[in-house]
């Protein structure tokens, strides 16, 4: 019996510490993230151009620097994951597409920070869903090296007709403000947005 109080201890212990550490996850429930480790052989850079930029209309260019959680110094090695809708709102996906790709479509991207923290994609403005009032938005995932994947607030777009004030002022957007906006007259308009890890992630 005295062997058995040190084992039920231990025990004990142990569920405590697993359900602990499963309540503090980082950024909390985050359904479809470990799409951000779905690059396959792909070698990814800091640079990429998604499937039918050339082809599209609406074509757009988003870049920026991720930063540390102190909001200054550059973030290396950092793997962001974007997708979005195509010009009817939907997520495209191919006969052969497999995994997350037949949720998420092809209209995706996985992009790694250089050594001074920056990206840059190239892609097609995303439309709203079908029969919807939700604004038109970019998903994002991030991948630090050294910790688990958590979402962060989606790009949206300021001239979207459908952006609410709840986005536009949001008090503590997750890895700073979404919201960008696109400038430029000619075939491709440009924005930027600067990422804060951890910024506003519940248990970072």
């Amino acid at each position: 019996m005295r062997h058995l109080i040190p084992l039920l201890l231990f025990a004990i212990i142990s569920i405590h510490s697993c359900a602990q550490s499963q309540s503090t996850q980082i950024g909390g429930p985050c359904e479809d993230c470990d799409a951000v480790n779905d690059f396959g052989e792909k070698n990814l850079k800091w640079s990429d151009t998604i499937y039918g930029f050339s082809s599209h209309p609406n074509k757009i260019k988003i870049s920026g620097t991720v930063y540390q959680n102190d909001g200054t110094t550059p973030a290396e090695d950092v793997i962001l994951y974007m997708y979005h809708t195509d010009a009817t709102g939907r997520y495209p996906t191919r006969p052969t597409s497999t995994g997350l790709e037949r949720r998420h479509g092809y209209l995706r991207t996985w992009l790694k920070t250089n050594s001074k923290g920056n990206y840059e994609f190239y892609t097609t403005r995303p439309a709203s869903y079908p029969n919807s009032t939700i604004p038109q938005h970019i998903h994002v995932t991030v991948k630090e090296p050294d910790k688990k994947e958590y979402y962060i607030e989606d790009f949206f777009f300021a001239d979207d007709s459908l952006l609410t004030p709840d986005i536009l002022n949001r008090a503590k957007p997750r890895g700073g403000s979404g919201v960008i906006s696109l400038e430029g007259e000619g075939d491709i308009k440009t924005a930027s947005r600067a990422i804060i890890l951890g910024l506003n992630i519940p248990n970072y």
